[in-house]
């Protein structure tokens, strides 16, 4: 997963906090910029399957033994060394194998759950002062602007109580933050607490700051919090709940107006997150970059970095029009593409959904995935989707003008909905769409009709019909009669007449290319 350039290690770890992370050591500084991140466990070691991540900046080792997380790192640092690897009481063996290679060693608190900061990395990456979005959109500079306004340790949670964003906690945070922090729930009794008085159910209807007292049996200090929802007050949708600021106070007393600020703060915190829901993630910025969807110069090859995928070797495009489906099909279909290739990425764009597999199996291997994938939507969504595949594609750098093809076909299919395959590969949709094409340009262009066949269609809707047959048969008599279910002789009889109407010889080829274009349109 990709970040915006200039995020430096150091950032990322302020970013994490010293109740997620700490530093072992860092033998290049923290100024090294960090732009990816893939996580590592042990069959990815055993079974070789790591590879493909190869070229991430920070790795997560998940759950290694000393001997494979050592090994690993060796194997990895053969070629490039990683800037950073994150683990859970990182051995010895390790710390020196890393230090040797200039790889800085994050130690994450043993109770984190891996999930949990690999999204907060992803969240830090994508949004963390991104230049490629509109600023305003950073969670974490907002949480600790609250925090340093009314002197409380700030997080911020989406409607399910998932942490997105959480300010520096100065070594005094109490055991709820640390584990809300760390992926993990709070003491029972005091949930069992909090939902007895009612708390959460006020933040979830009222705008009103919300106070918590402190639970010194539990070692719980005080807190404030305040629901989140959308900002247009005139909004159908402005009483939905999207989550909650929560303050945590600590030795130093809250500042007198911390409820007032918390009020606006929220109101910041509805923007932030309403502009997160419906702007691409950098990672999509990265596809969308690929694909050749930006208007924007961009090297290849330093994208395919920052997504940690193949620059080279055969590639596999497939682009799903999905003007039928429902909002989060990208996400259905990202869950099918990740089970059938470990590296594939799935970007939305409008109303299509583009998967890429940078190395793709054969081409006959990525048809019967999405076949299966398509069949199965239908019969468990009642979705009817179209799906066009360009493979193999001579690596990313010809994957923009693979796009740009696969559009071709899905607009074509769009124009005639019902007469494509779900199914289909360019080349064989290429006949289909360049007549499509041409027909779709002469139709909106009346000068470049032939008069004469809607004036033969107007006299006689018989001998136009015949017109049709006849030259789709390539002027075969007998192979037009049988089509119209009349005698040759009949036909032929026609075409004379036809003539005589049109002025002209069906014997000319380019009269017939000019009269079977008209046909088509007219």
């Amino acid at each position: 997963m990709g970040s915006p350039a200039g995020l430096s290690l150091g950032q990322l770890l302020l970013a994490l906090d010293a109740t997620m992370v700490s530093l072992v050591d860092a033998p290049r500084g923290l100024d090294a910029a960090v732009s990816s991140a893939a996580l590592i466990d042990t069959d990815d070691v055993r079974l070789g399957l790591a590879r493909a991540a190869s070229s991430a900046d920070v790795f997560l080792l998940l759950g290694l033994g000393d001997d494979d997380a050592v090994q690993w790192l060796r194997r990895e640092t053969r070629d490039r060394a990683p800037i950073a690897v994150f683990a859970k009481s990182p051995p010895p063996a390790l710390v020196e194998a890393a230090v040797g290679a200039s790889t800085a060693v994050v130690a994450v608190d043993p109770r984190a759950r891996w999930e949990r900061l690999y999204r907060l990395i992803i969240h830090v990456f994508d949004h963390h002062g991104a230049p490629l979005h509109e600023s305003g959109t950073d969670l974490f500079g907002l949480a600790q602007s609250i925090a340093d306004r009314i002197h409380g340790m700030v997080s911020v949670e989406d409607a399910e109580s998932h942490v997105l964003a959480y300010s520096a906690s100065d070594g005094e945070a109490d055991e709820l933050r640390r584990l809300s922090i760390l992926g993990r729930a709070g003491p029972p009794e005091h949930l069992a607490w909090i939902a007895e008085r009612g708390i959460f159910d006020a933040l979830r209807s009222s705008d009103d700051v919300v106070q918590v007292a402190a639970r010194p049996e539990l070692g719980l200090q005080p807190r404030l919090a305040v629901g989140i929802r959308p900002p247009n007050p005139d909004s159908r949708r402005a009483r939905q709940f999207m989550g909650t600021i929560w303050v945590q106070q600590g030795s130093q007393a809250l500042a007198e107006d911390a409820e007032e600020i918390l009020r606006g703060a929220a109101v910041l915190a509805g923007r932030i997150m309403t502009r997160l829901a419906t702007t691409p993630s950098t990672h999509t910025v990265r596809l969308h970059e690929v694909l050749g969807l930006r208007d924007s110069d961009v090297d290849i090859s330093v994208v395919a970095r920052d997504l940690g995928i193949a620059y080279d070797g055969r590639a596999a495009l497939i682009g799903v029009d999905t003007s039928t489906a429902t909002a989060r099909l990208a996400e259905v279909l990202a869950l099918s593409a990740s089970a059938f290739r470990a590296d594939a990425q799935v970007a939305p764009h409008g109303s299509r959904v583009y998967v890429l597999l940078p190395r793709a199996a054969r081409p006959a291997a990525v048809r019967s995935w999405i076949r299966g994938t398509i069949a199965a939507l239908r019969t468990e969504l009642g979705l009817h989707l179209w799906a066009v595949i360009a493979a193999p594609v001579a690596g990313l750098s010809a994957v923009a003008a693979a796009r740009a093809e696969v559009d071709r076909v899905l607009d074509s299919a769009a124009r005639h909905p019902g007469m494509q395959e779900s199914v289909t590969s360019l080349a064989e949709a290429r006949t289909t769409v360049l007549l499509d094409e041409v027909l779709t340009f002469l139709s909106g262009r009346d000068h470049l009709i032939d008069p004469r066949v809607r004036h033969l269609r107007h006299t006689d809707a018989a001998l136009a019909e015949t017109l049709r047959c006849y030259l789709d048969s390539f002027g075969d008599v007998a192979a037009a009669a049988r089509e119209l279910h009349v005698h040759p002789n009949t036909v032929r009889y026609r075409v004379r007449r036809i003539e005589e109407i049109l002025s002209t010889s069906l014997a000319d080829p380019d009269v017939r290319l000019a009269l079977a274009l008209s046909v088509r349109i007219s």
